[in-house]
């Protein structure tokens, strides 16, 4: 019997991550609460959960202000990290993730919204400004630095000026919208797996389009 509980103490042990285990931080950026599924601010959201079922793996943990699940991905041990601070206070969770697992900005990647890009398009950037959106601003200003992978997922242009900017991201996705997203949003795992093995300008190569 006592082997047996040797052999479990073993697989916990291999299993357990530390503070010291993580390698890689991926971000999704949206806002918590049923009214808010579905939504252009919530892309980020989902990109990640496609991650977590992609990897069998459940965002069910509350650390860091956030949701967070702990997966592989291209070899290397990854943090997924859902902020629940709502997106203007992003920053607090993914500093406080970074703080603890000790991990440098160029190892963080994160999954945002952007209406400056059409539907269906992807935008990887290595760095950059937050380009008006106030969850990368926030991250930007925690952490210091905008050094850190963005995945930019477009959602669309206002239909006009005088539409009010909140309303718009806040707004629900068609159900046409969600089918385009659908092609693309399991690529998720696959664009991480892209820039953790590849680098970068791969995963540009690759997945950077305009549709």
């Amino acid at each position: 019997m006592s082997d047996i509980f040797d052999l479990f103490k073993k697989i916990e042990s291999k299993n357990k991550f530390t503070n010291s285990s993580i390698e890689y931080i991926i971000v999704g950026l949206g806002n918590i609460g049923k009214e808010y599924e579905n939504t252009r601010h919530n892309i980020g959201f989902r990109a990640v959960d496609e991650i977590a079922k992609a990897k069998n793996v459940s965002i069910n943990r509350a650390k860091f202000k956030a949701m967070c699940a702990e997966c592989v991905i291209a070899d290397k041990k990854v943090l997924l990290l859902k902020p629940t601070t709502y997106m203007n206070l992003s920053g607090d969770a993914v500093q406080e993730a970074m703080n603890f697992y000790k991990v440098t900005p160029d190892k963080i990647i994160v999954f945002s919204d952007d209406i400056s890009i059409s539907v269906g398009s992807v935008r990887i950037r290595e760095k950059g400004s937050a380009g008006g959106h106030n969850g990368l601003k926030d991250i930007i200003a925690k952490i210091g630095t905008d050094n850190f992978t963005r995945i930019k997922l477009g959602v669309g242009e206002r239909p006009n000026r005088d539409y009010d900017l909140a309303d718009w991201v806040l707004g629900k996705f068609s159900e046409e919208d969600n089918k385009v997203y659908s092609t693309f949003l399991d690529k998720s795992t696959q664009m991480c797996e892209t820039i953790i093995n590849d680098g970068i300008d791969k995963a540009k190569n690759m997945f950077n389009k305009t549709v």
